[in-house]
């Protein structure tokens, strides 16, 4: 059973077991359609494509961001569309070092499903590692998944400010306000520290050594309990990315502010920091 990430070497032995289904996350915030059209130019056998936009950010949804997570009910029709079991493992991939895979894997783990990992270094370690490829366009084999969400690892907006810890997990210039291209306010939620979700990875794209990381969580979060922090980024992708380090780590989960900076910021009257 693989709970937060998977090698390569893993993968290639089992991605043909009966269960195990692979996503492939690719996408791209400039160009919507990138992902879609590079899964259809070439993806790992067997996997089945899953959008940002239409899938994991698929309305009715809990709260304003720019990728708004899905409510409970619109998460077990989708898993439900992508064929997911409870038995199944499932296997997630993108081209950015799991920026958006640990999203998906994230709303499997508020689900409870817990079989679930994250490709370690991505479809580029795939295809350094000279995996095979394919351009099938795999179909979905519809499931029964009806699950109830786990509520003690997502906070709203209206708790942000009541946590022990906040911690912003986008890049330092955003975090300090020097610069925003994507929201229309620049700066952070006042009291958040930073952790750039970069910080998880080495050069190659892939993950560090659980010693390292678990080090530098723990010196991040000091005396606050890991399942007592909340991290949040510009639309609750990219801190999934964070929560997936901390748990591979070892450490509990922390907790998930899904409606992020673009929510924050585009609300009325809520504060804003900027600076270090």
């Amino acid at each position: 059973m693989y709970t937060t990430l998977i090698d390569y070497e893993a993968l290639l032995a089992g991605h043909e077991e009966p269960g195990w289904l692979i996503f492939d996350a690719r996408y791209d915030l400039a160009d919507k359609n990138a992902g879609k059209e590079a899964y259809q130019k070439g993806h790992i056998p067997g996997a089945i494509y899953v959008d940002l936009h239409d899938d994991l950010s698929r309305p009715p949804s809990t709260n304003k961001g720019r990728h708004p997570l899905p409510t409970v009910d619109v998460m077990n029709e989708l898993f439900s569309e992508l064929g997911i079991h409870a038995t199944s493992q499932i296997v997630i991939y993108d081209n950015v070092f799991g920026a958006f895979a640990a999203r998906l894997w994230w709303m499997l783990r508020h689900m409870r499903h817990e079989n679930v990992a994250v490709l370690d270094g991505g479809w580029q370690a795939w295809v350094d590692a000279g995996g095979s490829i394919n351009t099938n366009n795999e179909k979905r084999s519809k499931s029964e998944f009806n699950n109830s969400a786990i509520q003690k690892d997502l906070i709203d907006i209206e708790d942000v400010q009541k946590v022990s810890l906040l911690i912003d997990s986008r890049e330092p210039i955003r975090y300090s306000g020097e610069s925003e291209p994507i929201d229309n306010a620049a700066g952070h939620i006042p009291g958040a520290q930073n952790r750039f979700w970069k910080a998880n990875i080495k050069e190659n794209g892939c993950f560090k050594e659980k010693e390292l990381l678990k080090q530098e969580f723990e010196e991040l979060l000091a005396n606050t309990p890991a399942e007592e922090s909340v991290f949040y980024c510009g639309s609750g992708v990219t801190a999934c990315h964070n929560l997936l380090a901390a748990v591979h780590a070892g450490l509990e989960q922390p907790k998930l502010y899904a409606g992020s900076w673009s929510e924050w910021s585009s609300t009325p009257n809520k504060p804003i920091a900027t600076g270090a």
